[in-house]
């Protein structure tokens, strides 16, 4: 297992897709009811470097975008969170940025992507080989990048050599169907990455689906825990989550809020987990700060708009009691 402590360095490399978000509006609006959008950053990578950029993390991505106004606009949109875009490259052709286009509201939460020859897809090893490593203190990474080649082997690559560097390397499973030839191939592969990295974060769903049967999820968590002594996180929605160590388990509960939508959740959690590791929290601590970024996000209009500051988590944990856990 690499060295935690290394985070405490603030500077994160994220690998995945940045795209553009569209949300009816107002909100609660639903999508064949919508006469208006508004747009935002999204996807998981980028809405992850967001959320670390604004608890006052440095955050660069790693992806492709589309040679084209949609990849402009997300270009501009990291931009405007201060995330470093050296290692972002233009995909031209007929390559496509990915497009959400998703509802503010709670219930029956509809959620349209796009990702027909998503740019994203089209990352390379090459892309990856010559990264500064050295200069970071994580490797962060969602499944989303692993559900196509050639992106999936330059993930890999990227993990070969971050491990070089002894860089802890961040798996946040983020299983999207849609994204993948059979669920088969996508448990495989989910498997092999588990297998090397250092922190793993997913819902019950998640690690179930690893695991081949639901039921067996939480003992996939720990069998993945209990070797190299990796941090485990699974999570399971309103019943809280259990984080497995080599110390044992926690089991926390959640906090609630006036929630808007149920998007945004996962990587406003990671972001806010990361960022206190950094800050020097401990990881009980950091799951808990995780826990109040999540119930943030989902009480406001978008992702990337909506990740908190730590000053807002500071005062939301102050006023707000975490559930007793399940």
């Amino acid at each position: 297992m690499a060295n935690l402590d290394r985070l405490r360095g603030k500077a994160f490399l994220v690998i995945g897709r940045a795209g553009m978000d569209l949300y009816a509006d107002p909100p609660g609006t639903a999508l064949e009811e919508a006469e208006r959008f508004t747009a935002a950053l999204g996807g998981s990578s980028a809405n992850i470097a967001a959320g670390l950029t604004r608890t006052g993390c440095d955050a660069a991505l790693v992806t492709r975008v589309s040679d084209d106004s949609v990849g402009r606009f997300c270009l501009k949109q990291l931009d405007h969170y201060g995330i470093d875009r050296r290692f972002v490259r233009v995909e031209g052709g007929e390559a496509r940025n990915s497009l959400a286009i998703v509802e503010t509201r709670l219930e029956d939460t509809q959620s349209v992507i796009y990702r027909n020859g998503a740019a994203d897809f089209e990352m390379v090893a090459d892309d990856v080989a010559g990264l500064p490593y050295g200069g970071y203190s994580a490797l962060v990474t969602t499944g989303t990048v692993l559900a196509a080649e050639p992106s999936r082997g330059a993930c890999f690559t990227a993990f070969e050599r971050a491990r070089a560097a002894d860089l802890p390397l961040v798996f946040d499973v983020d299983y999207r169907p849609y994204s993948w030839a059979s669920a088969e191939e996508a448990a495989q592969v989910y498997s092999r990455a588990a297998d090397l990295c250092d922190i793993i974060i997913g819902n019950d769903v998640e690690f179930g689906f690893m695991a081949g049967d639901y039921d067996k999820g939480l003992d996939k968590a720990r069998a993945l825990a209990a070797e190299n002594d990796r941090v485990v996180v699974y999570k399971m929605g309103e019943n809280g989550a259990v984080t497995i160590t080599a110390q044992g388990e926690t089991r926390t509960g959640i906090y609630r809020s006036k929630a808007l939508k149920p998007t945004g959740a996962g990587d406003s959690f990671m972001a806010g987990f990361l960022s206190s590791l950094a800050e020097g929290h401990d990881v009980a601590g950091a799951v808990a700060r995780g826990s109040a970024a999540a119930a943030i996000v989902v009480s406001r209009v978008g992702c990337a708009p909506a990740m908190p500051t730590p000053d807002e988590i500071d005062r939301f944990m102050d006023q707000t009691e975490m559930t007793q856990p399940a």
